[in-house]
């Protein structure tokens, strides 16, 4: 099984969470192709789909775009890339708050 690394920032990044009417601050993330979050999304049920547009409200689905992370989105990340991808990304359902880069 092929390992993704999570991304570890010398400078932490801040994403505007709309809902919290905050700017949330990351020391890792990951990051996901643009086919591969649209897949992700595409499979989520409709109750999933509006927790993560809970944290990510307003956020364009394109490359460049940084969303909030949060523990049920490791969680659909990870068994989609250990799924699909026959890959692992280490750390990223340890609890620990993330963010993720569409490229």
């Amino acid at each position: 099984m092929k390992q993704i690394s999570m991304v570890t920032e010398a400078t932490p990044i801040n994403i505007q969470h709309h809902t919290y009417k905050r700017e949330c601050r990351y020391t890792r993330g990951v990051h996901i192709p643009l086919a591969d979050i649209e897949i992700i999304l595409n499979g989520l049920n409709e109750d999933t789909l509006a927790y993560f547009e809970f944290h990510n409200i307003a956020k364009e689905i394109k490359a460049g775009t940084f969303l909030n992370g949060y523990a049920g989105l490791a969680n659909i990340i990870s068994d989609y890339y250990k799924q699909e991808k026959d890959s692992e990304i280490l750390e990223l359902t340890n609890g620990r708050d993330f963010y993720v880069k569409i490229i």
